[in-house]
């Protein structure tokens, strides 16, 4: 059996003789920075451990980036925001047991969110592994299984060998649609040791594509261009694979309204004659919804919050266009497609007939007007205005990122996100801290931009730490604290479920003095100053702090 290698790239003379004689004094550690080199990588994000510090002493013989956060969970956030901005891998650089462990809320919005990050987590030395009880600092009896259900992929390393191949492996499985976290694993003993290895050259890790099948796309075009009252869902997906601009022609090519999920912010223009916009926690919506004879889903799995809790019932047919298939069909029947959103707008776009329908346009208008009068009798007006504040402030191509408190559940429905991939926060697994590391994350990815994230109080206490981060790397980002004395969402609920609220108040510190304490310029600011302290914020260079205190409400659920 014969091999052609002459696609293959040549070396020169220089380039075998450096093959032939590594140099001296490199690790396995040396062979993981490589790799990733190799692959592409230019940043990496961690947290240094005993058992790690093989990979970080391997950073100072690399080119490579090093952003280095205060905890691990943290560092997980961070790489997450820097795979949704760019789209690239974000290598994630992690210690043994405990800091392994801390990482995985951080995973799990990763997997939710389809973040491309890659961990590569230390271990005990080989002679450790398997299970036996040897008394080793940080060992856990399976480190693996603890996150096996959260990532996509775990390749394991047990010699210096293996270390290119299995981070090329989990290269290829984080980019592979749907984008996802990965884990690699290797032992102490193997990072540290010295290897005679030749330096590890440019490495192919290239993603399969996920193209639709094409009976699919000719079914899905003919009940599409033959619908009456079509609708699109248009999901994270549409914004991870970015087909924003397929999807806006698509939708003027049949005359479909669009709504777009909290996942799927900005993937469609929020003032477009056919944007519903992102009321999707609204009746009015969900009726319309219901109305539609075809409805095409594309990058959603139509889950709690974007089915307005499972109340959505629709009557028509439903079309699903998606790359995770365990969502494929996974809340209702469909013809579901099997594919990275982009390839199949691209071939619907091909494929499906013009349609015009000069009502929807209308339609669109009327339900919209609906949902404002909805909310306007609930006189939420100070909830609007911080909110519209917010939007003033921030420039159009900045990135924000949102914690999971009642400002961003107001975002998520009526924040126009302006441009794609602009707007994120942690709905996908839902814990809180998210936004500030993953704001330190962006402003990695990219410092010429300010980035903004939001906290409620209780949020941001998990994220103090990174003030230190934010200094010490001098991102430019602005850190928006609304503080109402407590985790507010949770006592809402709670006092609506129970009449009183149990466990939510809390003490916090002075967020304005503890910011300058670690040199970060802070300021308390009041909903009719917000806007103006907000813009200076984002246009001083550096780390900065706004704190607003604030009582905010939710607008009242439709799905009671």
């Amino acid at each position: 059996m014969s091999h052609d290698h002459d696609d293959r790239p040549q070396l020169t003379a220089a380039q075998a003789a450096a093959v032939l004689t590594p140099p001296p004094g490199r690790t396995g550690g040396d062979l993981v920075v490589e790799s990733l080199q190799g692959l592409g990588a230019t940043t990496v994000f961690g947290l240094p451990g005993q058992h790690a510090l093989g990979m970080f002493d391997a950073l100072r013989r690399s080119s490579l980036r090093y952003v280095g956060l205060r905890v691990e969970n943290n560092a997980g956030f961070a790489a997450d925001a820097y795979g949704r901005i760019t789209g690239e891998v974000a290598p994630l650089l992690l210690s043994t047991g405990p800091g392994a462990l801390t990482s995985l809320a951080a995973l799990q919005e990763a997997a939710a969110a389809s973040a491309p990050v890659l961990a590569i987590a230390s271990q005990v030395p080989t002679a450790g592994l398997g299970g036996g009880r040897h008394g080793y600092l940080h060992e856990l009896r399976d480190q693996q299984a603890s996150v096996r259900d959260i990532v996509k992929s775990v390749h394991t390393v047990r010699a210096a060998s293996q270390i290119p191949s299995a981070i090329a492996a989990a290269w290829e499985s984080a980019l592979t649609a749907p984008h996802g976290p990965v884990w690699v694993e290797i032992p102490q003993d193997v990072l540290l040791a010295e290897t005679t290895l030749p330096v590890v050259s440019a490495m192919d890790a290239t993603p399969r594509e996920l193209y639709p099948r094409p009976e699919l796309t000719i079914a899905a075009a003919h009940l599409l261009s033959n619908a009456e009252r079509p609708v699109i869902i248009a999901g994270g997906g549409v914004v991870r694979s970015d087909a924003s601009g397929k999807l806006r022609a698509l939708a003027e090519r049949i005359d479909a309204p669009v709504v777009t999920t909290f996942g799927g912010k900005g993937a469609f223009p929020w003032e477009h004659p056919l944007s519903l916009r992102s009321w999707l926690e609204d009746r009015h919506t969900t009726d319309f919804l219901e109305d539609a004879d075809v409805l095409l889903v594309v990058g959603s799995g139509l889950g709690e919050l974007s089915s307005n809790y499972y109340t959505f019932r629709p009557r028509g047919r439903v079309i699903q266009i998606e790359a995770d298939a365990g969502k494929l069909e996974s809340n209702h029947p469909a013809l579901g497609i099997h594919s990275d959103a982009r390839e199949a707008l691209s071939d619907l776009l091909e494929t499906v007939e013009r349609r015009e329908d000069p009502g929807a346009a209308e339609r669109v208008r009327t339900v919209l007007e609906k949902v404002r009068v909805r909310i306007d009798a609930q006189e939420l007006t100070l909830e609007q205005q911080v909110l519209a504040a917010v939007r003033q402030a921030l420039p159009d191509g900045s990135p924000s990122f949102w914690d999971m408190t009642i400002l961003s559940y107001w975002a998520w429905s009526a924040f126009d996100a302006r441009r794609p991939n602009t707007m994120h926060s942690a709905q996908g697994a839902g814990g809180l801290g998210y936004a500030f590391p993953a704001a330190i994350g962006a402003a990695a990815a990219d410092p010429t931009t300010p980035v903004l994230a939001v906290s409620g109080d209780g949020g941001a206490m998990y994220s103090l730490a990174e003030l230190a981060t934010a200094r010490q790397y001098d991102a430019p980002l602005t850190w928006l604290i609304v503080d109402d004395g407590g985790y507010g969402i949770l006592r809402e609920y709670m006092t609506d479920a129970y009449g009183e609220a149990t466990g939510t108040e809390l003490t916090r510190p002075d967020f304005v003095a503890l910011a300058e304490s670690f040199g970060v310029p802070a300021v308390r600011t009041t909903p009719d100053s917000l806007a103006t302290d907000l813009t200076k914020a984002l246009a001083a260079p550096g780390p900065s702090v706004v704190v607003l205190p604030a009582l905010l409400r939710m607008f009242e659920p439709t799905h009671l």
